[in-house]
C-alpha cells in the first residue's frame, strides 16, 4: 500500500477522476455535524495567516483518511481512482472547492479562481459533456444533484443534501470574503484581496488527508472492512493520559501517584461509557475533556481537536512537578463536579437548570458555562450561581417558546463564558445577567416581557415544540399558580403528566355545530387550538378518556367512546384533575370553551411564564438597542 499525506492540489491536480461505486451509500453529511465545523476549521487556518498577533500560523488541518484504488490509465484518458473509503469527505471537499471557485470568480479574483478550477474540472475538450470532466463522480443516488451543483447548466435537482451543502458553502464563503461581521460583530481580518488569496491557499495546500492507495492489492474489500469494523479506537483521553504521563516522567514527577490520585477514576466504566452527544456517540471522559477545555480557554473546542488543544494548553503548565500537580488537581476537582451533575436535586437551582435546560431543552452547549459556575476552582457564591442560572434558563425558555433560532447558541455560550474573563467570581451572576440583557443580535437577544405578551399568545406551540418541553413549561406554570396562595396544598406534581388540548385538535367531530365554520374560520381554529391557552396537563389514563369528546354533558349524551358514557370533557376534568391549571377552566366555563376563551387564557399563562422566568434588565436592554440603532 502507498500511504502519503495529500493536499487537495496533490489529490486533484492533473487529469484525475475519482469515482465512487454506484452501490455505496448516498451523501449523508449535514450542516451541524460536518459542513459548519469544516468551514470553521477552514476559516481558523486561513485567518491565522491574516492576523498580525505574532502567533505562528496554523500550518494545516487534517481531514482524515481516504482509501482508493488506482487504475492503469489509457492513452489520452484521465487517471482513474475508485474510492473505497472516504466518499463523504471527498464529495464535501469537491463541493467546498467548487463553491469557493464560484464566489471568488464572481468577486473578480480571477487568479485564485483559475487555481481552484484546476482542482474541480478536467477541462480538456475530449472530456466535455462526459462525467470525466469532473474530478469526482459520486454514488448513484447523488449523481444528478452533484452534476447540477458543479455545473448549473445541468438540470436542477430540488431538496437534495448535495445541493444544500453546496449552497451552505457558497453562502458562508461569500459572507466571509466580503467581510460580513459575525454575531459578535467581529470582521474577518485583512482586505478582501488578501482573504481571497489566503483562502485559496488553504483550500489548495493546507487541508490534508492521509491517502491510502490500494493499487495492486488483492483484497481491497478486506482492508475496507478492517478500517471500518474492527478494533477499538483510542479515546482522546487515552492520548492525553499517555502524553501527560510521559511529560511527568520527563520532569521527574511521581507519575505512579498521579495514576492513583488523578487518573484512575477516568479509566472506570462510568467515564469510558459511550453516550449520545447530539448525533454523535462518544465516551463521557472525552465529552468532559472537551467541555473542560472550552471552559478553561473560553473558546469553542472541536471534538476532533481535543488532544491537540489539551497539549497546547497544558504544555507550559506541566513544566515542573508543582505546576503539573496544581493543574491535575484542578482537573480532578472539575471532573468530580461534572460526575456529580447527574445527582443534583431538581429542587435546587443547579438541579433544575440541568433538568430543564441541558436535558429537556437539549442544550448541552451550556455545559461549559454551567461547569464554570459550579467549579470549586472558581468559588462562585451560591446566590450568584442562582442569578446566573436563572438568567440563562429564562433566555433559553423565552427564545424556545417564541421559536427563535438556536443556530448560534454554541458560539454565544462561549461568548458568555468569555465575558466572565475579567469578572470577580463574587459578581459572576450579575455579570451574566447584564451580558444577556445587552444582546441585540437576532440570534442572541433575550425576549422582553412586552414581546412575550405581544407574541406568545398567538404562537402555534403544539406541533412545533416537542411535547416534553411544553410539559416542563406547563409544570412550572402550575407551580407558579400554586405559589400565589398558601391555601393551596403543597403537593408535588407527579411525573408522566401529558399534554391535553382543552378544545380537541379533532374539534370537527363534536365542536362545530351548525352553522359550520367556513374553511377560513376552520383554518384559524386549527391554529388557535395549538396555542398555549388551549394546552393543559392531565394523567395518561385521563388523556385517553378525554379524547375528542364535547365540553358539556348535554352534548355528550349517548357518547360511549373512551368510556365514561354521557360525560363531557368539563365533567371529567372536574372529577379527576386537581391542577390549578384546570380549576379556572372548569369553574369559569360551565357551558362553553371557545376560541375567545383560549386567547384570554393564553395571555394569563404568558403572564405566569414571565413570572416564572423573569426577563432581561429593561434599562440595560433598551440602552443596548438604542446604541445599536445609532
Amino acid at each position: 500500500m502507498d500511504t502519503h499525506p495529500r493536499s487537495p492540489r496533490d489529490l486533484f491536480e492533473g487529469r484525475r477522476h475519482f469515482e465512487i461505486p454506484a452501490f455505496q451509500r448516498p451523501y449523508v453529511w449535514d450542516e451541524e455535524s460536518q459542513w459548519a465545523p469544516l468551514w470553521d476549521d477552514v476559516v481558523r487556518v486561513t485567518e491565522s495567516y491574516l492576523l498580525e498577533e505574532g502567533k505562528p500560523p496554523i500550518p494545516n488541518h487534517f481531514l482524515g483518511a481516504v482509501v482508493y484504488e488506482s487504475k492503469t490509465p489509457s492513452a489520452g484518458d484521465v487517471t482513474r481512482h475508485e474510492v473505497i473509503d472516504g466518499q463523504q469527505r471527498m464529495t464535501t471537499l469537491q463541493l467546498l472547492l467548487d463553491a469557493a471557485h464560484e464566489i471568488v470568480a464572481g468577486r473578480g479574483h480571477q487568479t485564485e479562481a483559475d487555481q481552484l478550477e484546476e482542482l474541480i474540472l478536467n477541462k480538456a475538450l475530449t472530456f466535455k459533456g462526459r462525467i470525466e470532466r469532473f474530478k469526482l463522480w459520486p454514488s448513484q443516488a447523488d449523481r444528478s444533484a452533484f452534476a447540477h451543483a458543479m455545473d448549473p447548466e445541468e438540470p436542477r435537482v430540488e431538496e437534495h443534501r448535495v445541493i444544500e451543502a453546496h449552497d451552505f458553502f457558497r453562502r458562508e464563503i461569500e459572507q466571509w470574503l466580503i467581510g460580513t461581521p459575525d454575531e459578535e460583530g467581529i470582521v474577518p481580518p485583512g482586505t478582501e484581496e488578501l482573504r481571497a488569496k489566503e483562502l485559496c491557499s488553504t483550500l489548495e495546500h493546507r487541508l490534508v488527508v492521509v491517502a491510502i492507495d490500494l493499487s495492486g492489492h488483492e483484497d481491497s474489500q478486506l482492508i475496507f472492512e478492517t478500517l471500518n469494523d474492527r478494533g477499538t479506537p483510542l479515546l482522546k483521553a487515552d492520548l492525553i493520559k499517555n502524553w501527560v504521563f510521559r511529560k511527568g516522567e520527563q520532569i521527574g514527577a511521581d507519575v505512579d501517584k498521579w495514576s492513583r490520585t488523578h487518573w484512575a477514576d477516568f479509566d472506570t466504566v462510568w467515564w469510558r461509557a459511550e453516550i449520545s452527544q447530539g448525533r454523535q456517540i462518544r465516551s463521557r471522559v472525552d465529552i468532559f475533556l472537551q467541555y473542560w477545555l472550552t471552559m478553561r480557554l473560553q473558546e469553542e473546542v472541536k471534538a476532533e481537536l481535543v488532544f491537540r488543544v489539551f497539549a497546547d494548553y497544558a504544555g507550559s503548565r506541566l513544566s515542573t512537578p508543582a505546576k503539573a500537580e496544581a493543574l491535575l488537581t484542578e482537573l480532578r476537582k472539575d471532573a468530580d463536579t461534572y460526575r456529580g451533575l447527574s445527582e443534583l436535586d431538581v429542587a435546587t437551582p443547579e438541579g433544575r437548570f440541568r433538568s430543564r435546560v441541558i436535558e429537556t431543552m437539549e442544550l448541552a452547549a451550556t455545559t461549559p458555562l454551567f461547569l464554570w459556575l459550579l467549579s470549586e476552582n472558581h468559588s462562585v457564591p451560591r446566590d450568584q450561581v442562582r442569578i446566573a442560572l436563572d438568567a440563562i434558563e429564562s433566555w433559553v425558555i423565552r427564545r424556545t417558546l417564541l421559536r427563535k433560532t438556536s443556530k448560534d447558541v454554541n458560539r454565544f455560550m462561549v461568548a458568555t463564558l468569555k465575558s466572565l474573563g475579567s469578572v470577580d467570581a463574587r459578581e459572576a451572576g450579575n455579570a451574566i445577567r447584564k451580558f444577556l440583557s445587552e444582546q441585540t443580535a437576532e440570534t442572541r437577544y433575550w425576549p422582553s416581557d412586552q414581546e412575550m405578551l405581544t407574541t406568545l399568545p398567538d404562537v402555534k406551540l403544539y406541533g412545533n415544540i416537542r411535547q416534553w418541553r411544553l410539559q416542563v413549561v406547563l409544570r412550572a406554570v402550575e407551580q407558579q399558580l400554586r405559589n400565589q396562595s398558601t391555601k393551596y396544598e403543597a403537593v408535588e406534581l407527579p411525573w408522566g403528566l401529558e399534554i391535553e388540548h382543552v378544545m380537541p385538535q379533532g374539534w370537527r367531530t363534536h365542536w362545530d355545530p351548525p352553522p359550520r365554520l367556513t374553511p377560513e374560520e376552520a383554518a384559524v381554529r386549527d391554529r388557535v387550538v395549538n396555542t398555549i391557552g388551549n394546552l393543559t396537563l392531565v394523567t395518561k389514563s385521563l388523556n385517553g378518556s378525554l379524547s375528542n369528546r364535547p365540553w358539556t354533558d348535554s352534548d355528550a349524551t349517548g357518547l360511549v367512546d373512551g368510556g365514561e358514557s354521557g360525560k363531557g370533557k368539563r365533567t371529567l376534568l372536574d372529577a379527576f384533575s386537581l391542577l390549578v391549571l384546570n380549576k379556572e377552566i372548569i369553574q369559569s366555563h360551565i357551558d362553553l370553551w371557545t376560541e375567545a376563551d383560549i386567547k384570554e387564557r393564553s395571555v394569563v399563562l404568558t403572564k405566569a411564564i414571565t413570572q416564572v422566568w423573569p426577563g432581561p434588565s429593561m434599562e440595560i436592554q433598551e440602552a443596548a438597542f438604542e446604541a445599536a440603532r445609532a
